[in-house]
């Protein structure tokens, strides 16, 4: 139960402690580059809990991007984490995100959790995670250089991402700084 209770904050439902970007020339994972190949870092954040690193966050978009309109646009989320965390409770925890962001039946959302904890791997410290959104065809996963799967379910994957994206995300100052570097298309 400790652990589902620190996991929460994994997601983004703990006080986020947010960077700006850093290094603008910084190059993402080969695999993102093959998918995106206009793709610049766009800015970066650390998730914090009680004083305590989470993981680390960087966001890849392309040069149209528009952060009012995420779910438009391809782009990668990188995940550096710094405590261990099980798989299936980050499948939970998401579901758990998705659900207070807006409506989600019952059914939908075990189905949803039920693709998320087979993509979502226990994660250790200094396991980093990327999510591959590519919209009205799914996401991928991988952990490092390993894939580690692939969902086409589109409204998945769009209400995924936002977790981190939306303006109604839980963690306001973690959204701003992966949104740092590009304040025109809205909040």
């Amino acid at each position: 139960m400790a652990c589902v209770g620190v996991l929460a904050v994994a997601l983004g439902a703990a006080v986020a402690s947010a960077t700006a970007a850093a290094d603008g020339a910084a190059a993402p994972p080969s695999f993102v580059q093959q998918a995106l190949p206009a793709a610049a870092l766009l800015g970066q954040g650390q998730m914090r809990f009680l004083g305590l690193r989470i993981y680390d966050a960087r966001l890849w978009v392309g040069p149209q991007f528009k952060a009012a309109d995420f779910g438009d646009y391809p782009l990668a989320l990188e995940l550096s984490y710094h405590r261990a965390f099980k798989g299936a409770a980050i499948a939970q925890r998401s579901i758990d995100e998705i659900e207070r962001q807006g409506e989600l039946p019952p059914a939908q959302a075990q189905r949803w959790l039920k693709v998320l904890t087979a993509l979502l791997p226990d994660v250790q410290s200094g396991d980093r995670l990327t999510g591959l959104y590519q919209p009205g065809r799914g996401m991928r996963f991988w952990r490092g250089e390993q894939l580690l799967g692939v969902t086409d379910d589109a409204e998945l994957a769009r209400r995924f991402f936002a977790i981190w994206l939306s303006p109604r995300t839980s963690e306001p100052g973690l959204r701003s700084a992966l949104l740092a570097r590009r304040s025109e298309g809205g909040p």
